[in-house]
């Protein structure tokens, strides 16, 4: 039997794409993201399990248990740091040469631990069993249970599907089974603070094909924009409850709420439909982004309120752009693409996983940011973990690495999709795609590329691909391809963002993205980065860091030279990625004055300067300092 990825639809006639099945892809060789996972089996998960019991979220379940005793330790939420780290093994245990098998003693333990902390009644949560035994579902708007619920649904299903095992989703369902009590049509009409079990349930209908479960994640997504979770200093927008989601104009308030929720109406769109549900999608996705995304794919500009800001306000040294924020848009994204087929939405999956999402974490996977500014003051004070100059291996809030790690753990789920016989290609990547039986013939699609490194990708087919056809996305960043099928130049119709080669006899295929080095700059009402440019290559943002000045040259002083451009330069040994060469020069005010007389200027001095900026992923990985990614011209 096929296992099944972390998005499995169950109607087809709302979606144009369908997932492979998990284990049909398998990343390998030393690309990006196929190294990744394997940092991610070998040193996160492992470090992710360490801390669950530093940060006390496993304890906390041993006190709900009667087990020992104490005091509740670490945020409401804790113990959606439990469940996220089940789902990310259990994902794992799904993979091509993955490495749950190391961690079946914890998983055991932990299943056996929830089972022991679980009332009669179903209910499951440390924070209210240890800490406010009386208040269960009496704070909706702070208390997360739902949310944790959520994540517990979502570990279930991961280790339903990868391994058949169903003891953790049976402790869900029996949670789910009291909230549907209290909650469903003719209880209590309110939703959670935030939003996460609405997505979780739609998959839990697909696993156990039970309508009540695709029910009330109806009934929360109806329920949201009444208001119900009453009147907090941050709004109602912070909390997704402002506007009924079928009338909001745009994506607004704390950005991982809003996501998350725009992620469990596409799945419960995907399954019943609803023209006005599909309008509002599109509202979200495009006010986030044409409006409120930063070049990296990092979302979130506020702090206060960990929220998007108006359209245009993307200050770079200001920016939250938290970890989470970027995880969702993946999520988001990925549905999207699977109910439209649209090239765009894979655009921004690359945009976020190569940038934002790549660079929450160490090269080591032990160290993290919660949030990802785009500049980093030379003199700023970094000690803070929403204002960070080097990441850490933990945070008392630490939603952000147990998410990473279920993501990475599930990322080949993300590579490609099929729909009538036909193969698509969304993110390049060495590896294997079984495409099964394909007019007759078993057939294994064989990826070879170094992709983002260089622009070749490379397919061979181990049997004829004699399917519907083979869709190739061209990203949005590119400019000019070269395309051959069975070792012949060829031309093929370019349609929502995909190359389409017919499937009459395909044994090879090789696709050339030319990978120039670019100067952008930002839409003119982006204030904060007028007169700068930011470089890119491909799908990668590139960065300065002080690390990479000389010893003379302060980050802040140095400006650009436009004309001359940026130029690709070496491999650094060090950090492994390509670096880029800017020239430019430094800039050097004539007097200390703060605010100068209009019209004077801050001349450049000196001789060009050429300094070398490196993938914006990978900064922060060596010595402490300054860092940008827009950089001035003048």
């Amino acid at each position: 039997m096929p296992i099944h990825g972390p998005v499995s639809p169950l109607a087809g006639e709302h979606s144009a794409l369908r997932p492979l099945p998990l284990d049909a892809v398998n990343l390998t060789g030393a690309g990006q993201l196929a190294s990744w996972q394997r940092v991610n089996r070998d040193a996160t998960l492992a470090h992710c399990v360490e801390q669950l019991e530093v940060s006390g979220a496993l304890a906390n379940l041993r006190i709900a248990a009667g087990l020992e005793s104490g005091v509740f330790r670490g945020f409401v939420f804790a113990d959606s740091d439990v469940y996220k780290v089940l789902e990310a093994i259990g994902w794992e245990s799904g993979r091509a040469g993955g490495g749950a098998d190391t961690f079946a003693g914890f998983v055991d333990d932990t299943v056996a631990l929830l089972q022991a902390a679980q009332q009669d009644d179903g209910y499951l949560d440390s924070f209210f069993q240890v800490a406010k035994p009386d208040e269960q579902f009496a704070d909706l708007r702070w208390g997360h249970e739902l949310y944790c619920l959520g994540h517990l649904l979502q570990a279930g299903v991961a280790w339903q599907r990868t391994r058949g095992r169903t003891d953790l989703l049976e402790v869900g369902l029996r949670f789910a089974a009291l909230v549907e009590r209290h909650f469903g049509a003719g209880g209590v009409d309110a939703v959670c603070g935030h939003p996460e079990i609405e997505t979780a349930l739609v998959e839990v209908y697909r696993v156990t094909g039970q309508r009540r479960w695709l029910e009330l994640a109806q009934r929360f997504i109806d329920l949201r924009g009444h208001r119900t979770v009453g009147e907090d200093r941050f709004g109602y927008t912070y909390f997704q409850d402002h506007e009924p989601i079928r009338t909001v104009p745009g994506a607004t308030g704390h950005s991982v709420r809003q996501l998350y929720l725009a992620a469990g109406v596409a799945d419960v769109y995907t399954e019943n439909g609803g023209p006005e549900l599909l309008a509002a999608l599109e509202r979200i996705w495009s006010d986030v982004h044409q409006s409120k995304m930063y070049v990296t794919g990092g979302l979130g500009s506020r702090h206060r309120d960990e929220a998007f800001g108006d359209p245009f306000e993307l200050p770079p040294d200001r920016a939250y752009s938290e970890t989470c924020a970027a995880i969702s848009s993946v999520q988001f994204n990925w549905r999207m693409l699977l109910l439209t087929g649209e090239g765009r939405f894979a655009d921004e999956i690359e945009r976020a996983l190569y940038n934002a999402v790549a660079g929450s974490t160490t090269r080591d996977g032990t160290a993290f940011f919660y949030s990802n500014p785009l500049q980093v003051r030379t003199h700023r004070d970094g000690a803070h973990e929403q204002a960070p100059t080097r990441r850490v291996g933990w945070y008392d809030c630490a939603c952000c690495p147990p998410n990473l790690a279920r993501l990475v753990s599930s990322m080949q789920h993300y590579a490609a999709t099929t729909a009538n016989g036909s193969l698509q290609l969304h993110l390049y990547e060495t590896g294997t795609i079984d495409l099964g039986e394909v007019g007759g013939a078993a057939v294994v699609a064989r990826i070879s590329t170094g992709y983002p490194v260089d622009g070749v990708v490379a397919i061979e087919f181990d049997a004829p691909f004699t399917g519907g056809e083979v869709a190739l996305r061209v990203p949005g960043w590119a400019e000019s391809w070269l395309l051959t099928v069975n070792g012949v130049a060829a031309d093929a119709p370019v349609t929502s963002g995909y190359l389409r080669v017919a499937g009459a006899d395909i044994r090879s295929i090789e696709l050339v993205l030319d990978l120039p080095v670019r100067l952008r700059r930002a839409h003119p009402q982006v204030d904060a980065v007028r007169g700068c440019v930011v470089v890119t290559r491909g799908p990668l943002v590139y960065a300065l860091e002080q690390a990479d000045l000389p010893e003379s040259l302060v980050l802040e002083d140095f400006i650009i030279d436009a004309a001359a451009g940026a130029k690709l330069g070496p491999i650094d040994a060090e950090l492994g990625v390509p670096l880029v060469r800017i020239t430019g020069a430094r800039r050097v005010p004539d007097s200390g004055e703060l605010y100068p007389v209009a019209g004077q200027v801050w001349p450049a001095r000196g001789d060009a300067v050429t300094v070398t900026a490196v993938p914006y992923y990978r900064w922060g990985n060596r010595a402490p300092g300054g860092m940008r990614v827009w950089i001035p011209t003048s």
